[in-house]
């Protein structure tokens, strides 16, 4: 027979065990599945271009890089010219225009065909505190360069080590500097790619329109009667830019055989002054005056000036002319015959 004790201790075990088993069950019914965590998304913080206003992860630390640019019809296509945030162009000898280049949110391989210095060069990239690249120079620029108005590197003293000749163009057309020499040469010339003037344009947000003014899809500026160096502007409403055409020839970078697109198209009225038998000029970029201003298909007239040596659009109320992100062509237009007779414009409901 089962003693007492015995069933006693049977009794406590099943009682144990059911015990733990309810206690087991209790805790299952009470857990809950484990939520997932989530993931939130690190905010990345963008910085605007200074001469493009496009947005980037990494803040501009290049000082701006300006290289005259050989507008000549034998050196065309350029290289490196769809890079350049924005492009000045203006006259230097009788009806030849040339450009100046700036770039710092993009270098391109090489830049050219390089062109020789002119004193309103030497002013603009002065203003801009821009390390500047030419190849030659007038008299009046030579010895501005060697005072050291500008950090520089000039084609002159190195032609056939950091400026390279194309074989496929005849001089002076045939001259390119190659960008891998960039940081060797400010330091050959002590100089800092460092961007500490911080200049910059103002831009249109995201919510804000820029059109203003009366529809103008086709411009055409006209420097004098030779074709060459007329050029026309066409607005392309796909992709809100325009292209360009230089003496009846689409515009195109020769290292991507790309047309360029620009965003915004700003003429200068400026007086311009003749001052040796060679037509070599002065241009005057301080004093201010009449601007037009083309953007996404629409046209304004407003007015430039030079604040702390930068060229600046500002809107008859005195503030800043807001541009469209992206790339700026700057056209400068003498005086005489003037900006109304040297710009031409086509709108849907006149002929400007």
């Amino acid at each position: 027979m089962i003693s007492k004790k015995a069933l006693f201790c049977v009794f406590a075990s099943v009682s144990l065990l059911a015990a733990c088993g309810d206690k087991e069950k209790a805790t299952e019914k009470i857990e809950e599945p484990v939520k997932p965590i989530e993931e939130v998304e690190e905010k990345v913080e963008l910085y605007p271009t200074p001469f493009t206003g496009e947005l980037r992860e990494k803040e501009i630390t290049l000082r701006p890089i300006i290289a005259t640019i050989n507008n000549h019809p034998a050196a065309r296509p350029q290289s490196g010219i769809a890079s350049a945030d924005v492009v000045y162009e203006m006259l230097a000898e009788g009806d030849v225009t040339r450009f100046l280049a700036l770039y710092q949110s993009e270098i391109p391989e090489k830049i050219g065909p390089i062109r020789s210095a002119r004193s309103y060069f030497i002013e603009l990239a002065e203003g801009l505190d821009a390390f500047y690249i030419a190849h030659g120079y007038s008299p009046e620029a030579k010895q501005m360069l060697e005072s050291g108005v500008v950090d520089n590197i000039n084609g002159m003293n190195y032609d056939g080590t950091y400026f390279k000749r194309s074989k496929d163009r005849v001089a002076p057309h045939n001259s390119y500097f190659i960008t891998d020499n960039l940081e060797a040469v400010a330091e050959k010339v002590n100089a800092s790619l460092l961007y500490q003037k911080k200049v910059s344009y103002t831009y249109y947000d995201e919510e804000e329109s820029p059109k203003k003014g009366v529809q103008a899809d086709q411009v055409h500026v006209r420097y004098s009667k030779n074709e060459n160096f007329n050029c026309s502007y066409s607005y392309d409403s796909t992709n809100n830019t325009y292209t360009r055409s230089s003496g009846g020839t689409m515009t195109t970078d020769l290292l991507t055989g790309e047309p360029l697109k620009l965003s915004n198209v700003l003429i200068f009225e400026m007086e311009h002054t003749v001052i040796d038998n060679k037509g070599r000029r002065e241009i005057d970029i301080h004093s201010g005056g009449f601007a037009y201003l083309f953007q996404q298909g629409m046209m304004r007239v407003v007015h430039w000036e030079n604040i702390d040596g930068v060229l600046t659009a500002v809107e008859n109320d005195g503030s800043k002319v807001k541009l469209v992100p992206g790339k700026t062509w700057i056209h400068f237009v003498p005086t005489n015959p003037g900006i109304t007779t040297s710009v031409t414009y086509t709108s849907s409901d006149q002929q400007s």
